[in-house]
């Protein structure tokens, strides 16, 4: 009997050892190829075939007031690897009547029917088989109501897939704009320390089809302030110039009378006035249909008054005029300083636009000092801001193009530039070519 209370004591316990390894082996799967599930809400991922023709179908609680079937969503999201990924619609879905929707990733669709609101619905499961950005589209087939469904968040889950998703994953720091606006990019020039620089120079050119309404190329950064050349809309394009006041304040009725920048002079139909939102100050613009494929000048000039301030004063070469036109000149009190910070940079400021590529090359930068001696720059360093540096949005480039610098962001490309990276370009050996005392 006791031999037999041994040999039953061992079956139990070669039972219990078994069990461990294999709940061992299934724990270790898991940690290997864990679910991942993300919630990702359209008010800061989704943009419409629509963009900026009086659609309001996109707002902080997603895609609400749908009502035209032409009307196509697209909602990106980045992956670092290949997997198979499902999609849900959240259960806060609103559905008014009966309706029946389409849902595309790489043109395989899946059509799902709503009947009932505030219940989870899977839209389908897709095979992803290159890592980048996927584009997922969701049309409208067909409504008995007055409007498509309301869709707030999609769930995404995978589970092969274990590494990170790029998204906008909420609105802290009103992120659904900064992220559906797409990541700024700039280039700081590397100018030598100690230059009392009095001039920058720069010459800009839009590639043709970059021209997309939203965008800002700007060629003349400095500490202070930035001058470059935007799209406003599809009739309208400026020339700007702009001078942060160095009291700190987006309402620029706030700012005091001795910290307001003053106008000393502008060109012919130059447009003046105060700028907000973005810090406040003076600003100036020219309504001026510069042509996408052709190369602009800037030329930028700043020098130190005895009273403690600035003056800053900005030329634009127009080659369809074949000369240099005044934008404007602006006084910035509590200021003594030559021009700092060199930079350029490239933004889009509408958000509906920020699924559209742009593209901006930069070539033949100089720097002039207080003694009058120009000196060629051609290094910069590549930065993105902080949409890109949280990686919401990773559709971001810069650096070096067929002798020009470069920059691109917005379209949800993938090959992201590292950000920090300096770039070098082939000297010009082109002096700028400018008779000061014809400047206007």
């Amino acid at each position: 009997m006791k031999n037999l209370f041994y040999f039953f004591l061992a079956l139990v316990l070669v039972s219990f050892s078994s069990v461990d390894k294999e709940d061992s082996s299934v724990k270790e799967k898991n940690l290997k190829n864990p679910e991942i599930a993300i919630s990702l809400p359209l008010a800061g991922n989704a943009f419409s075939s629509k963009h900026i023709d009086g659609s309001n179908t996109i707002t902080e609680n997603g895609i609400e007031n749908w009502t035209d079937s032409d009307e196509v969503f697209t909602v990106f999201f980045k992956i670092s690897q290949a997997g198979t990924f499902q999609i849900t619609v959240e259960e806060s879905v609103e559905v008014y009547g009966k309706s029946e929707l389409e849902f595309s990733i790489n043109n395989e669709t899946k059509k799902v029917k709503f009947t009932a609101s505030k219940k989870a619905v899977i839209a389908g499961t897709w095979a992803v088989n290159t890592a980048g950005y996927a584009a997922l589209k969701i049309k409208g087939i067909s409504k008995t109501g007055d409007r498509f469904p309301s869709i707030n968040r999609l769930t995404i889950t995978s589970p092969d897939y274990n590494n990170k998703i790029s998204y906008v994953p909420n609105n802290e720091g009103n992120f659904y704009h900064w992220g559906r606006r797409g990541p700024s990019v700039h280039l700081n020039y590397q100018v030598p320390e100690n230059t009392n620089a009095e001039w920058y120079y720069n010459e800009l050119t839009v590639p043709v089809n970059e021209d997309k309404i939203g965008s800002y190329f700007m060629a003349d950064g400095f500490g202070e302030g930035y001058f470059g050349i935007q799209v406003n809309s599809a009739s309208e394009r400026r020339v700007l110039f702009s001078v942060w006041s160095p009291f700190n304040t987006d309402d620029p009725n706030s700012i005091p009378e001795l910290h307001k920048i003053k106008m000393l002079k502008k060109g012919e139909d130059v447009h003046t006035g105060e700028f907000g939102n973005e810090g406040s100050g003076g600003q100036s613009y020219l309504q001026y249909n510069w042509k996408a494929g052709n190369t602009y000048k800037f030329l930028l000039h700043g020098i130190p008054q005895s009273n403690n301030s600035t003056n800053y004063t900005a030329y634009f070469f127009a080659p369809e005029l074949d000369k240099w036109l005044l934008i404007a000149s602006f006084n910035r009190p509590e200021t003594n300083t030559y021009l700092k910070r060199f930079h350029s940079f490239l933004e889009n400021f509408v958000p509906e636009e920020g699924d559209l590529s742009r593209k901006v090359l930069f070539n033949n930068q100089w720097v002039c000092d207080e003694k009058g001696i120009w000196t060629e720059i051609n290094a910069a360093r590549f930065t993105t801001d902080n949409t890109g540096a949280k990686e919401y949005r990773m559709d971001f480039a810069g650096g070096t193009d067929k002798g020009s610098f470069y920059l691109k962001n917005g379209g949800f490309f993938n090959n992201a530039t590292t950000p920090k990276t300096i770039f070098t370009r082939p000297l010009t050996n082109r002096m700028p070519e400018i008779n000061f005392d014809l400047l206007p």
